[in-house]
Formats: C-alpha cells, structure tokens, sequence
C-alpha cells in the first residue's frame, strides 16, 4: 500500500500560538511554572537550551525563566485537527492521525492513496492536493511524504526538507511544500532508497543512537545488512524492530479513525455528456479507483451505487446488489454498465458518482491444483445478476424444493427469484 504522510511536528504549539515561532522566540507549553504538570511541546529556542517534553514545568522555568508559558488549551486543538480530517476523507478514505495533543502521534496524519491516481493524478500532485485541503484547519505547512511504509513516508519528508524534521516556517507559508517520494517497488526498492541515509534516523531514543554509533553502525545499509537474529541479540526486541524498517519492512496495517465501510468517487462534467458510452468510460475509470483500494485493504464490497446528475432533471440512482463480496473493477463494471443500458438518462449528464458499501473481507475462491481460475467472470452468480439486468428480475427464477413426496408437483417445489432485485430510481 502507498501511504502519504503530512507531519507536523509541533502541532500543539502551532495551534496554541496561531502560528509558527520565530528562531529566537522562547515558549513552553504545558501550564504556568507553578502548575504540577509537564511540558507538552517547546520552541526551537527552548529546545536549544535544555527544554524537553515530558519534563515537569519547574524545572523548565528553571532552565529558561524567562520564557513565555502557555496553558493547555485541549479541546479547540482537537476540534481543529477533527476539521482537517474531515477534509482529508473527501480525498482519500482511509486517514489515519490522533486528536489528542498529547498523543505523541499528534500532529502524523497517514493518508492510504492506494489507487487514488486515478481520480486525483500523480502523487504529487495528491499530496499538494492534500497539503491545501488541510491549509483552513491547521497553521504552518507540514513536511510531506510518500512510501510504502510509515517510516519511510516519514523518512522521505525529513529528506525534502534538509534531512531536518520537518518544521513549518512563516517565511515558507504559502511557496509549495517540498515533497519527498520513495518510488513504488516493494520492500527492496524502500531499502535500497534507505540505505545510505543515517541510522540514527531509525529511532529517537538518543542512548540508542549511541550505541548505533559506538558500534560504527551509521548508515541505515548498515542495519539492513546484519542478520535479524544478529540485530536482535545485540538490541533486543527493538533490534527486530530497526532491522524490519531498515529493510523496508512495516508490518502495521493503517488504521483509519473510522472504519472504511464504503467508498465514494465523483467526477464533474464540463460539458455534460449526452451520450451512454462516454460515461462507461468514466464508469471504468471510477471502478477501478475505488476497488485497487479495496483490493489493497483485502476487502470487497456487497453493494455499488451509481448516481447520474442529468441537466434539469431528478437525480438518477441506479442500486445494484453484488452475488459476494468483490473488489473486481470488470465485474462491477460490466453490471453497473449494463444497469446503465438497460435505463439510460434522458437528458445530457453533468455530474456522475459512484459509491460502494458494505465493505468486508473479500469472498474467496476456490482455485485448481494445476492452474488457477483467471476470473470470477462465469460465476453462476454474476451471470444470473447480468441475466436479471437484460431480461428483469421477475423472468430469473429459481426452484425451491418443499416437499419431494408431495403428491402433485406443485407441492414439490416453489418458484422463487433467482438474484437480489437492484432499483432505479
């Protein structure tokens, strides 16, 4: 799967200041000095001079007394991050980021963009896409990244930048963020793109830098090519850690904040299309969008919904029940195409969407000990729905068997329809 990640650092501080803070400027957040609690986040300038997170704020204000202190203001913080992935889920389907400004994963914020290249273009353009989306939410600019895992799209933001970790500045608002890409390719490419980076850039615990160091292990190649159990014998558990990123590996599946149960794409006319084949070509498009995302999730759907828009008249809504759960863009293109036939718009369409629900782990299937099925295109079920579509679904019958002793045949068995009906409406 292809993740975008849009990090900002010092989120907190950004929200609580309104903006980013100058070089020199000293700010603790956390509380006023005689408050029992720690600090949340710090300026660059107080960075510099000894203050930490988690650090109790005596000891802060012992350190840089003349800093400004500000208290914790938790709930618009939150609300406003709320807002920016709202706007995000308009965009991709699958947001993955915190609320809580002291979770340290606030201000991460990992998008799934598996497939999305369909509908929004190449990934750069996605990211800027979603860079401006967020820009009415959240101050500053984030540091942008593209990969197939959390660490390397994390890792590719801090190497647009600098190789810094990525701070908005308020000279850089408003000039394109920099955007750094790990190529598609699997885990090799990932580790290859990886290597000569620095080690340290694998994990934040200094003591642990330092022992990197100690052992003449500075390049992230370097942990790569020891063996795992090596890595492990000389770390611990963490070793295992370290030497999966280092290889491009990340077993953590995202984890949207809502659950992905159905996915919706639309596409705007200009002009709007009078006749049925220019739109089964969008229709094509927006199926195979929307199912290379739930094929990277290892979902199907049960349910698609086409919706036509045509010019000065009622929107068109065709419903269309899948036999299983399926992510197989053909099949859902062909029925949704022929649904589209069968009743097509009677006047020129301006907008189309596409929706599906009801997204669930994909239905399996059955291959052959020689040789593997190369499609689910005559399964008995999508054949008897693409009849149904053609002939209508009264005309699709089939029989239930009652009572096979019965004495006269219509007691045996009983007609029943042979698909789910879908509507039009």
């Amino acid at each position: 799967m292809r993740l975008l990640f849009l990090g900002y650092p010092h989120l907190a501080l950004l929200l609580s200041l309104g903006r980013p803070p100058a070089p020199d400027e000293l700010v603790v957040l956390g509380g006023l000095p005689w408050e029992p609690g720690v600090v949340l986040d710090r300026s660059a300038a107080a960075g510099r001079v000894g203050v930490r997170r988690g650090q109790p704020l005596a000891a802060a204000h012992a350190l840089v007394p003349e800093a400004r202190f500000l208290p914790l203001h938790p709930e618009p913080w939150s609300a406003r991050v709320e807002e920016a992935f709202e706007r995000l889920g308009t965009l991709a389907p699958g947001v993955e980021g915190s609320t809580d400004p002291a979770d340290p994963a606030f201000g991460r914020i990992f998008l799934g963009i598996e497939g999305l290249g369909r509908l929004w273009g190449a990934e750069d353009a996605l990211a800027r896409r979603a860079a401006a989306l967020v820009v009415p939410a959240l101050p500053g600019t984030p540091g942008i990244g593209i990969a197939g895992t959390r660490f390397g799209a994390r890792t590719a933001a801090i190497v647009a930048n600098g190789g810094r970790v990525p701070l908005p500045a308020a000279e850089g608002e408003g000039s394109p963020p920099p955007i750094g890409v790990i190529p598609s390719g699997g885990p090799a490419t990932e580790a290859a793109w990886l290597a000569p980076l620095p080690a340290g850039l694998l994990t934040a615990d200094p003591a642990l830098r330092e022992r990197l160091r100690v052992l003449g292990i500075t390049r992230i190649g370097q942990v790569a090519a020891l063996d795992r159990s090596a890595a492990i014998a000389r770390f611990g558990a963490v070793g295992g850690i370290l030497h999966d990123l280092a290889r491009g590996l990340d077993g953590r599946p995202l984890r949207p904040r809502r659950p992905v149960e159905r996915l919706r794409a639309e596409v705007e006319l200009e002009p709007p299309v009078e006749s049925v084949e220019p739109l089964r070509f969008l229709l094509r498009r927006l199926c195979g969008s929307l199912c290379t995302q739930l094929a990277a999730r290892g979902a199907g759907v049960g349910r698609a919904t086409l919706e036509l828009r045509p010019e000065g008249r009622p929107l068109l809504r065709y419903e269309q029940p899948l036999p299983e759960p399926s992510a197989a863009p053909e099949l859902l293109e062909r029925l949704l195409a022929a649904r589209l036939e069968a009743a097509p718009p009677s006047a020129p369409v301006a907008g189309l969407a596409l929706e599906l629900h009801g997204a669930v782990p994909a239905a399996g299937e059955q291959l052959g000990l020689f040789g593997g099925r190369p499609a689910r295109a005559g399964g008995l079920g999508w054949q008897l729905a693409a009849l149904a579509i053609r002939h209508g679904e009264g005309r699709i019958l089939r029989a239930r068997l009652l009572d096979p002793e019965a004495a006269v045949a219509p007691g045996r068995f009983a007609w029943e329809p042979a698909v789910a009906g879908g509507s039009e409406g």
